[in-house]
């Protein structure tokens, strides 16, 4: 993980946290591209690709970029506006489906048929958690799915970002709502999430 430089903001909740990092290149959470489990699934589910989703804490884009030129109808948010500007300048081509907006306040266009985690969860302070799993259940239809990467270790960390949560955790806020599909490892991680990264698949029930 790089050395970190001294920042002044400290409140992960606030978009100039985000904007301070982006703008100054430190992004240790950044692939620079599409994990493997993603690009397999989502190029095995392109008679699908037609539908809406939902990319939260977009950061530069990489996936969203993957999933527009696949064909989904694909809304990429991010409430940092430097994020934005990153994601704009990487990916042209699809530009605008990179959105300034808040995750708790969005309201998408059409209904989901999923939502894409990745360094999301991870990168909220831990009082917003069941605030979030709330929010993705109230988002996505029945029958629709939360998939991603979940940065997962035995006891919840109490520094970060990012914020590591127990599998025990992860169960208990999503239980009420989904349905857990797939479970696996990842191969490819970044260092900052290396050996405690899983690829999951959770429906929301009816």
């Amino acid at each position: 993980m790089p050395h970190s430089p001294t920042f002044t903001q400290r409140d992960a909740s606030n978009p100039a946290f985000w904007d301070e990092r982006f703008e100054r290149q430190f992004m240790p959470w950044d692939k620079g591209g599409v994990p493997h489990a993603a690009q397999r699934y989502f190029s095995s589910i392109t008679h699908h690709s037609n539908q809406a989703c939902l990319i939260p804490g977009c950061g530069t884009g990489y996936e969203a970029a993957f999933l527009a030129q696949l064909g989904w109808d694909v809304a990429a948010i991010d409430f940092s506006p430097a994020a934005v500007a990153a994601a704009k300048a990487a990916h042209p081509a699809c530009a605008d489906r990179f959105v300034e907006a808040d995750f708790f306040e969005f309201q998408p266009a059409e209904p989901l048929a999923f939502i894409y985690e990745r360094a999301f969860l991870c990168a909220l302070p831990l009082h917003l958690r069941a605030q979030l799993a709330a929010r993705w259940a109230q988002l996505l239809p029945a029958k629709s799915l939360l998939l991603g990467f979940f940065f997962i270790t035995e006891a919840t960390s109490k520094s970060g970002p990012p914020f590591s949560i127990s599998q025990a955790e992860l169960d208990g806020l999503l239980a009420p709502h989904f349905d857990c599909l797939e479970n696996n490892p990842v191969d490819d991680s970044i260092p900052v999430f290396a050996g405690n990264e899983r690829w999951q698949i959770w429906q929301k029930r009816d």
